[in-house]
């Protein structure tokens, strides 16, 4: 006998079904009986559940994804044009210059901030689902953005204009 989740079938007589064939053929009961008597076995009211006991619809869940996903992808790329930019900017002249805060953190960080924004383009659903997660989880990407905006705003009182922008 194959015992599926969703039916059995006897290789010896050739009987198939649900659970509730299977329980009516086993004890020689209606379906009506049959589905009583499981009811019976397993504890469960027979009554239909309660609106507030129905399982929710997944949408919720998918778009509140989505969005999430699309602003960690935003705020990445725009970090990594950031970056982009104060790795020329910001790059010594010679060999004796004194290395920028600013070209130093592009330097470390471009590799890493692109893997993020290509797994996020690429990677595999659940890739994504979990980088997101641990991008939104304690504010991380919302402290990103927040960076990036005083960044530009310190790049525009001082004067400079980026070459990207």
């Amino acid at each position: 006998m194959k015992l599926n989740e969703d039916y059995f079938f006897c290789f010896g007589c050739g009987a198939k079904g649900d659970v509730i064939d299977l329980v009516a053929r086993l004890f020689d009961l209606s379906s009506y009986e049959a589905a009583q008597k499981l009811a019976a076995d397993f504890g469960l009211d027979p009554k239909p559940p309660t609106a507030a006991a129905m399982v929710k619809p997944k949408r919720p869940y998918i778009r509140q994804l989505r969005e999430d996903e699309m602003l960690c992808f935003r705020v990445l790329t725009d970090y990594l044009h950031l970056l982009e930019d104060w790795k020329v900017r910001y790059a010594p002249k010679t060999p004796e210059d004194a290395l920028d805060d600013r070209f130093v953190e592009a330097c470390q960080m471009h590799c890493y901030i692109e893997y993020m924004a290509d797994v996020l383009t690429v990677g595999e659903l659940e890739e994504r689902v979990a980088l997101v997660d641990k991008l939104m989880q304690d504010g991380k990407i919302a402290f990103l953005q927040e960076y990036i905006t005083r960044k530009k705003k310190e790049v525009a009182h001082r004067g400079e204009e980026p070459e990207n922008a």
